[in-house]
């Protein structure tokens, strides 16, 4: 079985370089690309204020977050949850960038991008030219918003996992409609198609009656002419 994380963070803005801390991490155990139920989820006190422009895009203020813990107190869970799995995010690079800053100042192990996979790359991929925030990826795979009033990260975790399982080739993936090549045989086939062929049964006495008299009924059939 393939173990990946997929998660997200909300912040108090967009440059970790110039003072910006993260309010939120939400991350999804995921086992072949399926979520577990597994999850962890934090909300983070920033220690600085929080820009209203901030505010408005994931709904978060500075009241909100009195009383929770700093980063260095959810750096270790959040690292023992994710282990050395592959890490998916969309526009990672911001995620592992604000996280890195983050682990790197409390003196914990940074994450290797070397585990990233990037949901927007694997959507310009599929759809270039079209927009691909996480909004429009939900629109164009039918994917329920109703919920989805600001960027709660959690939520979006759960959205990116409808999402990312579609861009991967969703819950069928393995169906197909090939057929067996030539020189090919039906084992190759069946792990192609996902497909287990069942034989025929023969058909009895009445059944063969029957067709001989449908056959029958037929006025001038193409396999006389």
């Amino acid at each position: 079985m393939k173990r990946s994380i997929l998660f997200d963070t909300e912040t108090t803005g967009l440059d970790p370089a110039t003072g910006d801390r993260v309010i939120e991490i939400a991350a999804l155990e995921l086992i072949d690309d399926l979520p577990t139920g597994r999850n962890f989820h934090v909300l983070i006190n920033p220690e600085r204020d929080i820009p209203p422009e901030a505010s408005r895009v994931h709904g978060f203020t500075l009241a909100d977050l009195e009383g929770k813990p700093l980063f260095a107190a959810v750096a270790d869970g959040f690292l023992e949850f994710v282990g050395e799995d592959v890490l998916i995010a969309h526009n990672a690079p911001f995620d592992f960038g604000f996280m890195n800053a983050e682990l790197s100042a409390c003196g914990r192990p940074t994450l290797d991008r070397a585990r990233m996979v990037d949901t927007l790359v694997l959507a310009k991929k599929r759809f270039p030219g079209l927009p691909n925030s996480l909004d429009a990826l939900c629109r164009r795979f039918s994917i329920d918003l109703s919920e989805r009033t600001t960027h709660n990260a959690l939520l979006d975790c759960k959205l990116l996992a409808e999402v990312y399982l579609e861009l991967m080739g969703g819950r069928q993936r393995g169906l197909g409609l090939a057929t067996p090549a030539a020189g090919g045989n039906v084992a190759s086939y069946q792990i192609q198609s996902g497909r287990i062929p069942r034989p025929m049964p023969e058909p009895d006495e009445a059944t063969l009656a029957a067709h001989a008299a449908f056959l029958s009924s037929i006025k001038s059939p193409i396999w006389q002419r």
